[in-house]
């Protein structure tokens, strides 16, 4: 009953003895980040002009670039859960690693979904090899390998280990993505950041800023469900192995 034992502490603290305190919050920040989403769809579509050079497809921008956000704040907490497991040997802090990669693969997907639509009006083409690009195309290649490695692994402590040392060295490619433009050039548009083009209307700067809030608290509640889940999956794996060894103690 290794397995079982080595996660008793973590069942009974926090998936035996749910709170409702927790629910609560949990379930307030799922209300607050749907009035928030239908707040800044309103915005977006129907109060902030349309950009006289790129037209409609310009508002594709307070979608990209709050994903790219989301997708930081995913690695940051595959980072610190990864960190916390190999520092403390504590599960929660695993499942807070593996639901912040699948955050991450999530916004970096709709990062790289989004990006190539903007190019292709832009640019004339979808895709250049930008080093933006590439480099986000990277992290998100490195951030699916490690969510794949985790549903097709045992799970065992060796599997958990090599997954926490992924999730910490994947962190190192967010810094290279954020300043990639500045360090390589490439034409990829530099509009809120200094010597970019900016936002020309106020309504344009409150759609941004509403897209940077919603997507932020969509961040936090899937990082949320997803470590509840895990969570979860964590106890019934170990509840399965305690019965495996007691029917095979028993025969």
């Amino acid at each position: 009953m290794s397995y079982a034992l080595a996660v008793g502490d973590f069942v009974s603290t926090d998936t035996a003895k749910p709170t409702a305190g927790r629910d609560r919050i949990f379930y307030g920040l799922v209300l607050l980040n749907a009035v928030c989403l239908v707040a800044t769809l309103q915005i977006i579509f129907l109060k902030a002009p349309v950009e006289s050079t790129m037209g409609i497809v310009q508002k594709i921008f307070y979608f990209h670039v709050p994903s790219a956000v989301g997708m930081y704040l995913g690695a940051g907490a595959c980072f610190l859960g990864s960190a916390l497991y190999l520092a403390k040997g504590d599960l929660k802090w695993d499942a807070l690693a593996r639901a912040g990669a699948d955050v991450t693969v999530v916004m970096g997907l709709m990062l790289i979904i989004s990006g190539p639509l903007w190019a292709a009006r832009a640019w004339g083409r979808y895709w250049t090899w930008d080093p933006r690009l590439t480099t986000s195309l990277l992290n998100v290649l490195i951030y699916v390998a490690y969510t794949v490695m985790r549903s097709f692994s045992a799970g065992g402590e060796a599997e958990r280990k090599f997954a926490a040392a992924l999730g910490i060295l994947g962190t190192a490619n967010i810094p290279i993505i954020r300043y990639s433009v500045q360090k390589w050039g490439g034409q990829h548009p530099r509009v809120i950041t200094k010597g970019g083009g900016g936002l020309s209307h106020p309504d344009m700067k409150l759609a941004l800023m509403m897209g940077f809030v919603t997507f932020l608290l969509l961040s936090v509640v899937l990082i949320w469900q997803r470590m509840r889940l895990h969570m979860a999956q964590t106890q019934v794996e170990a509840l399965e192995q305690e019965a495996l060894e007691l029917g095979i103690a028993g025969d």
